[in-house]
Order: structure tokens, then C-alpha cells, then sequence
């Protein structure tokens, strides 16, 4: 496998020749950027890689070895020697259609042979829970799926995903891997800490909280979060909730609070809420998110044995990256060490991330978590 990568800015993507990637006659291009950069890089890509199949998405940040950026579009093609690449894509006609469009992506990728699958969706309007559920019972839970969601730099107004066809704002892609000398591996932590009490579920549907111990939910998270209230639904990345099974026990997964709902006194997360579960309030530090990235990084490493070149697909919630703000590159440098100079690093900060947990490939949708994928050829 072979890779190269090119960063430019946001206003420059229009006029970039992308004839050095192109000459690696790459079966993936993989593209993350500003909504500008995706939307203006769109139709030059298609042109500069008529052969290859195309994916990524818009961003919260961009992350390429050389650290993390905003405004840009960091381009990385990918060539490889026995690995054969196919993309299934699909609109999503609505948050309630997430489900659906996960069946649809699995059933339009051929099966035989397949190894393992990379997903990137729009990041606002969606379920991504559901968009899991819907790809998984096609394809079963043996292949380990991967990715994102998309962001727009923190507005959560309107995102976009790059596939085959261009740049669209209700489109999801799926890339399917296929042939036995792939390498994939993957980690994913947090390092978030919980405080205050659990509190219980008693209403929600699907992905909207309306009551927690029979309080309007929005009511109770206001009390929590004080001051940080008025700059709600953007406050809530600092605030996370820790998902616990009915028995008040973690189970590993963390939710974002995408959009607030002041007439139904809801939350609006970003993925399914166990009905008959507990939630508790969550914070973090940049040391405990760097030392979480870290770990992620050490996992994935760990499942392939070695990293000898290769790709390191990294996805980090935006939520991290508010929290760390100046200190944001130190979780890229951290994962950088952990792989070695001859990794390529790239990725995104996102709305939402898609990984099997650790030393498992039962998929999930993650928030607030560092989560990474390794990509290599035998």
C-alpha cells in the first residue's frame, strides 16, 4: 500500500492540481475539510480522479500528520497492490429514514469478500445509532464498520459528504474493503470523567430525551450546567452524558446533545438512549483526553502487531477539541508517537464517531471519543 497527501487552503481548492496524487493511480481518495473546502473541491476532485472511489466529508477541524487545521481540505490517496475498493451511497430523507438508509448502504455493497467497510454521513439531521442498526443487520456484525459523522465547524446547521456523485448535504457513503491481505485494526477512548448523580430515563424516543426522573430533561441539564446554559446547544460538547445500563453500571458509551428543544423541554442526542437506563453528566482535561487518544492509538497498534506504514484514519469528536483548544494538536502528536513517522495520519473532528469498541467489532456510535482505524496491506 502506498500514500500520499496534500493539504491546501480553503480559498486555493478551486485552482489546485492534484496531478502528484494522481499519478499513484489511487483506488481511494479520501478528502475531510471546511464546508467551503468540500463544496469548492468537489468538482476538481472528480475530474483529477476519474478512477478512484471517493469519500469524506465536511469538519469541525481537519487532521493530517502534520497536526490540525481549519479552513483546508486534507487530501489523502491511497494505492493499493491486491485490495479492491466498492462505495455504496444513499440519500437520507430525514432523521426518522436513518435506519432505512443504513440497509440500503449494506445491501448495495457486494458481500463476497468483504472485509471491512468505512461510513461517513451527514452530521445534524441524522441517527446514527439507527444508520449503524440498518448496515449491520445486512451485513452482519463479523465486519467491522468505521467513521464519522460530519461536522460544519461547530454551527451543527449544515454538513456535507463527498462520494462519487460530488458533495451533498443528505447523502451518506459507505466504502467497502475487500481481499484477504487487508490489515484494519481499530481503538477508540475517551478519557472523559462522570460527576453527579445518575439519573433516570423516563421518557425518550429513539434519540430525543424529554424527561430525566420524570423532569423535563432540558430543565434538569440547565440546572447542571449554570452559566453555561445560554450558550446551549453549543455548551453541551463540554457536557456529555455517560450512558449506564439499568443496573448503574457504565457501558462505555458517550452521548453529544445535538440540538435543544425549549417548547418539550428536550434533548436531542446523537445517538439512541437505552430506555431503561441512566445517564450522568461528564467533563474532562486536556491531559485526560490526550492520554485518551493515546490509548486508542495503542489499541489499534496493538491488534495489528506493528505499524509499518500504512494509514491511521483518526476521528475525534469536536467536543474534544473545544475542551483542549490550544493544546488540540498535543491527542494528534500523541497517536503520531504511538504509530511512527512512517504512518500517515488523517481524519477529522466530528459530530459523532463509528467504531467497534476495543478488541470487539460489535459497531457502535461513539461521542466524545478519539477512535482509530489502521489501514495497511500484508
Amino acid at each position: 500500500m502506498k500514500s500520499l497527501q496534500k493539504t491546501v487552503r480553503q480559498s486555493d481548492v478551486a485552482t489546485t492540481s492534484f496531478s502528484e496524487l494522481a499519478a499513484l493511480q489511487p483506488q481511494l481518495v479520501l478528502a475531510f475539510g471546511s464546508v467551503a473546502a468540500i463544496r469548492g473541491a468537489a468538482a476538481t476532485l472528480m475530474q483529477a480522479f476519474p478512477q478512484a472511489q471517493l469519500a469524506g466529508c465536511s469538519t469541525a477541524g481537519e487532521i493530517s500528520t502534520e497536526g490540525v487545521e481549519d479552513g483546508t481540505l486534507v487530501t489523502t490517496a491511497l494505492r493499493f497492490d491486491t485490495i479492491d475498493v466498492r462505495q455504496s451511497t444513499t440519500r437520507l430523507e430525514g432523521m426518522d429514514d436513518s435506519k432505512a438508509a443504513g440497509v440500503r448502504l449494506g445491501e448495495a455493497l457486494p458481500q463476497q469478500g468483504l472485509r471491512a467497510v468505512l461510513i461517513f454521513g451527514q452530521g445534524v439531521a441524522i441517527n446514527g445509532s439507527a444508520v449503524i442498526d440498518g448496515l449491520t443487520s445486512v451485513l452482519g456484525s463479523a465486519i467491522p464498520i468505521t467513521g464519522g459523522l460530519a461536522g460544519d465547524g461547530g454551527a451543527f446547521q449544515q454538513t456535507f459528504v463527498l462520494d462519487n456523485h460530488g458533495a451533498s448535504s443528505d447523502r451518506l457513503v459507505a466504502v467497502g474493503l475487500y481481499g484477504d491481505k487487508l490489515l484494519f485494526s481499530h481503538g477508540s477512548f475517551g478519557g472523559w470523567s462522570p460527576f453527579g448523580p445518575a439519573r433516570k430515563v423516563t421518557r425518550s424516543v429513539n434519540n430525543v430525551l424529554y424527561e430525566l426522573d420524570g423532569e423535563p430533561a432540558l430543565a434538569v441539564y440547565k440546572k447542571y450546567l449554570g452559566d453555561h446554559a445560554k450558550d446551549l446547544p453549543a455548551s453541551g460538547l463540554l457536557f456529555p452524558f455517560a450512558m449506564l445500563g439499568s443496573d448503574h453500571n457504565e457501558i462505555g458509551l458517550i452521548r453529544t446533545i445535538l440540538a435543544v428543544d425549549e417548547e418539550a423541554g428536550s434533548l436531542t442526542l446523537a445517538g439512541e438512549i437505552d430506555r431503561d437506563g441512566y445517564l450522568k453528566l461528564m467533563h474532562a482535561n486536556t491531559d485526560a483526553l490526550v492520554d485518551g487518544a493515546e490509548a486508542a492509538a495503542r489499541a489499534a497498534l496493538d491488534m495489528q502487531g506493528s505499524a509499518a506504514g500504512g494509514l491511521a484514519l483518526l476521528v475525534s469528536c469536536v467536543g474534544r477539541k473545544l475542551v483542549m483548544g490550544g493544546r488540540v494538536d498535543e491527542e494528534i502528536e500523541a497517536v503520531g508517537e504511538v504509530f511512527g513517522s512512517g504512518a500517515t495520519l488523517a481524519g477529522f473532528y466530528s459530530y459523532g464517531e463509528i467504531s467497534p469498541f476495543t478488541k470487539s467489532v460489535d459497531c457502535k456510535l461513539h461521542n466524545q471519543t478519539m477512535t482509530i482505524t489502521y489501514m495497511g496491506e500484508r
